[in-house]
Parts: C-alpha cells; structure tokens; sequence
C-alpha cells in the first residue's frame, strides 16, 4: 500500500482550556502584588466551595429520592467534564483502585497487541500506585516508553490525588523484585553525549490523546506517515491491529519514508516487519519497534499508544513537543 501522509488535529476542549485560563489569570494577578494575587485565589477558593457544597447537596437530593443507581453513578464517572468536577471537591463515586483500574483497562488493547498486559499491585496510602508488567511488557526495552506515554497518563488523568507510580521489576528467578519509579524507568531509554548533555530526552511525564479518524482507512499492511499533535508518526496495520511509533529510523535517524511492512522470513501471518528504505533496518512492530538486526539488536523504535474500537482511532503523543532528530 503506498504510503500517505496527513495531518490531525484535536478538536478544542474549552473545558479545559477555561481551567488553564483561570490559572493565567491568579498568576496575572501578581502583578498587582502579593495581597492582589492573594485575593484572587481566595476568591476562586470561596467560589469552588460554594459551588461544591451544591453540588454535594444535590447529589444528597437525587439519592433521597433513590435516583441515584448505579447506572446513575456510571454515567457520571464516565463523563470526563462531570468526573472532573467531582474529583475538585471529593464526590467522585469511584475509589482510587477503581479508577487506577479502569484506566489500565483503557491501555490492555495497545499493551495487548504487543502480547503483554499489566495488572495493580496495590495502591498505597500515601497515594502511591504499584504495578506489574506481565508477558511480553515485563523487560521489553521499550516498556517504559510504554508506561510513560500509555500507562502513566492514564492514571493520572483518572486519579490525580496519585503522588507516585511505581513498577515491580522481576529478579532473575521470575519472582517479583525491587519497584521502580515510572520516571526512572522513562529515563533508561536515552543516554547522554560525551559533554554530558541529553540525547534524545524524554518529551513529558504523560500523554494526549489525539483522535486519527484517518487511521480508519489504513489497511492491512499499510504504513502512514502522519503529524498528530505536531509529533510526526508513523502508523503500521496488521490486520485489525494499529501500531503507532515515533517517525525516525533508530539506526540511520531519518524518518520512514517509503518505509514497507512484511511478513519475517518463517514468520506468521500476524508477523509483521518495519523496513527502513534509508538504511535497510526492520523493525518487529508487535515488539514494540525492537530492531531484528542482528548487528543492531539493541536498537528500537519509540512506540506510541494507540487506542482503536472500530469506529475512531486515538494516539497518545507527549504533552509537551519532541525535539525534531
């Protein structure tokens, strides 16, 4: 299939936006001074607290009057405007483990499609969240990417009262073994220069999801070139199976121009390889953009988030914009 390339855009979120809005607006207050800006966040503190106390009252009402099943409580959850609101003043129905949960759910079709899974741990008191990677996930060298784009965004859009998120590493013998900080991990993907300065570094602690209906048309074998949230992407399907990477080559740098997919020599039917036109490298796409070369076997593709249900198609790309290669 010849390859295409597009642009997507994410429709504006006033919502969000309005809340970024009024944090310009208290910091924009400082300039009239330490009491001005003291003011205004007082003001904006007495104004959630009455809005909040409403709130809560009218949730009281709607339960008294035995309106608020949980079919009720659901649509409210999964509101993302109404869930929001409610996490501000604590009336959000779900717990913390239920909500880490639903988020990682929301992830098990792009960590699925790799033939790995993660599963809770445990969430602590002091709000730190535990994971495990299972299957191919659990020492995949692009695993952290992974967490740090897919796993971690998720989480915390779900449940920002969460402080830290860890994951338990295996030891050796397959038992489990130490935990470590998601942002330790993220980090274990680039290294640094001979000055001492960052190859390559990490774009952001999390991830935005940006709708591809593009995505929709791709083929069975088709590669697309495309810039979702300004991070160009390339884009692979093998069958219903999307497969999403950032647009550069790891051995030559370049990006996928004419790249191809191909079953590997001896391979299945699901098999699928990621060919560099530039310097002939090939990637294995559903491990994660692990190069199958073997005088490059160290080498992989930064793997990005995908999330397809038929009907629309979503990547997940930094919050913050990758420096160009």
């Amino acid at each position: 299939m010849a390859e295409r390339e597009t642009h997507a855009q994410a429709p504006a979120d006033t919502w969000r936006a309005t809340g970024e809005r009024i944090d310009t607006l208290i910091a924009a207050s400082a300039a009239g001074g330490e009491a001005a800006r003291e003011r205004s966040e007082e003001l904006v503190r007495l104004v959630t607290d009455f809005y909040g106390a409403g709130i809560e009252r009218l949730l009281e009402l709607v339960h008294e009057h035995g309106a608020l099943d949980d079919p009720v409580l659901a649509a409210l959850a999964d509101d993302d405007l109404v869930a929001s609101v409610l996490l501000v003043h604590g009336l959000h129905p779900y717990s913390v483990e239920t909500r880490v949960e639903k988020a990682l759910e929301s992830v098990r079709p792009y960590l699925g499609s790799h033939g790995g899974d993660v599963e809770l741990v445990a969430v602590t008191p002091e709000g730190t969240v535990r994971l495990r990677l299972l299957g191919s996930c659990d020492g995949c060298p692009s695993s952290s990417a992974t967490l740090a784009l897919a796993v971690r965004g998720a989480v915390e859009a779900a449940a920002p009262e969460v402080t830290a998120i860890e994951v338990e590493e295996a030891a050796a013998d397959g038992t489990p073994g130490a935990l470590v900080p998601v942002d330790s991990l993220f980090s274990r993907l680039h290294e640094t220069g001979p000055d001492g300065a960052v190859v390559d570094a990490p774009a952001a602690p999390g991830a935005d999801w940006q709708p591809v209906p593009a995505l929709l048309a791709l083929e069975s074998g088709g590669v697309e070139r495309l810039t979702v949230g300004g991070l160009p992407v390339v884009v692979c399907r093998i069958g219903p199976d999307l497969f999403a990477f950032r647009d550069r080559c790891a051995r030559c740098e370049r990006p996928f121009k004419g790249a191809t997919l191909a079953r590997r020599l001896g391979g299945g039917a699901n098999d699928g390889v990621l060919s560099c036109s530039g310097c002939r490298a090939h990637y294995d796409v559903r491990r994660a953009g692990a190069c199958v070369d073997a005088d490059a076997a160290g080498a992989h593709l930064d793997p990005l988030p995908v999330l397809a249900d038929g009907a629309s198609v979503a990547v997940a790309v930094p919050t913050l914009p990758v420096a160009a290669p």
